[in-house]
């Protein structure tokens, strides 16, 4: 596959970034996307990245890589990022007011382990921002919209968080994901407990009928969860899937553990654990679950995929369809196209 100019100026571009601040760094690089994108220079950049359409939740995707929720969380960026090649992309989480996140500094690199760490607490410029945003996009992909909840609403009225959110999200959103996994809002874990996840995903499902009446198109809603469940946890959750006829679920967010990063530099920072240490419990989560929901309930894999036989695991262990977030940060626009070629070449080979 030929390589792009950018593919081979990527790692000079990213020891760059990698000198400043990481905060900074990802706000330069969203602004540099942003500003791509509207000049119609990204896809020049970008390494060509072959159709591999792929029909998931009702969907046609034109591959089936795409990036996940986190990187863009107000949506302002998304045209820069759709020229990169990606088949599919998520942008959020928005809540339904603007908050300011964490305090700084929260994002930490750890090179060594191919990781990230953050404790970002959805910052983000509120909805009604996050869907003008949306509408002023070009981009005509599938497109995901990540909701959540404000850090300031109490866990027993989460629900009104994520209803008011879909509903301003519904007529722009190819799908809508239910992120209720972040380990960095407090409690916000505790939605995926069985009670309290059935509560929740019975409000969304009526919701959703309503909005598609309205709207006359029904748009599907994934779930979000964590890598740090336990086997009768994952099966609860597929249970609760299943019974509520959600139509996809993304397995997995960051992880608590620190275990693989024991003695690095930042391993002990608060918050979520991205990239190359949370790969094998991301695909664990994803092989288990698929034992449970089978295809009924499309999943959709991320967590630790660096190269492309990263992404064909995924895919192995039941996934129809994989997320990019810190490998994309890691190995650049590259990552995209190698793990398509990937998942192309094994499904010819089969």
């Amino acid at each position: 596959m030929p390589r792009s100019p950018f593919s081979s100026l990527y790692p000079l571009v990213r020891r760059q970034l990698f000198r400043m601040d990481a905060e900074e760094a990802h706000h330069l690089t969203l602004r540099l996307l942003g500003a791509a994108g509207r000049a119609g220079i990204a896809r020049a950049l970008a390494p060509h990245v072959p159709d591999a359409p792929r029909t998931v939740m009702g969907l046609t995707f034109r591959n089936p890589v795409g990036l996940a929720a986190g990187l863009d969380k107000d949506g302002a960026c998304i045209d820069g990022i759709a020229a990169l090649g990606f088949g599919f992309i998520e942008v959020g989480t928005v809540t339904p007011r603007a908050q300011p996140g964490n305090p700084r500094p929260r994002i930490f690199r750890l090179p060594e382990a191919q990781a990230l760490i953050n404790r970002m607490g959805f910052n983000n410029a509120g909805v009604d921002q996050f869907v003008k945003n949306v509408q002023a996009a070009r981009y005509t992909g599938v497109l995901g919209l990540n909701i959540g909840k404000n850090a300031d609403t109490p866990i027993e009225r989460a629900a009104e968080d994520y209803l008011y959110c879909l509903e301003r999200v519904y007529p722009f959103a190819s799908y809508v994901t239910v992120n209720i996994s972040s380990p960095n809002t407090k409690n916000l874990r505790q939605l995926q407990d069985t009670n309290e996840l059935d509560a929740l995903l019975s409000a969304l499902k009526s919701k959703q009928q309503r909005l598609a009446d309205l709207h006359g198109k029904l748009v599907p809603l994934a779930l979000k969860i964590a890598p740090d469940l336990d086997d009768e946890q994952i099966k609860s959750i597929a249970g609760t899937l299943l019974r509520h006829r959600f139509e996809g679920v993304i397995a997995t967010n960051t992880t608590l553990s620190r275990t693989a990063i024991a003695g690095l530099p930042h391993a002990e920072e608060s918050g979520g654990l991205s990239g190359m240490p949370v790969r094998d419990a991301s695909t664990g989560v994803i092989r288990k679950l698929y034992a449970e929901v089978g295809t009924t309930v499309p999943i959709i894999g991320v967590g630790g995929i660096s190269s492309g036989a990263d992404a064909q695991a995924k895919l192995a262990a039941g996934a129809a369809l994989v997320q990019l977030y810190t490998g994309f940060i890691y190995r650049g626009p590259a990552l995209i196209a190698e793990c398509v070629q990937a998942i192309a070449s094994n499904r010819s080979a089969s």
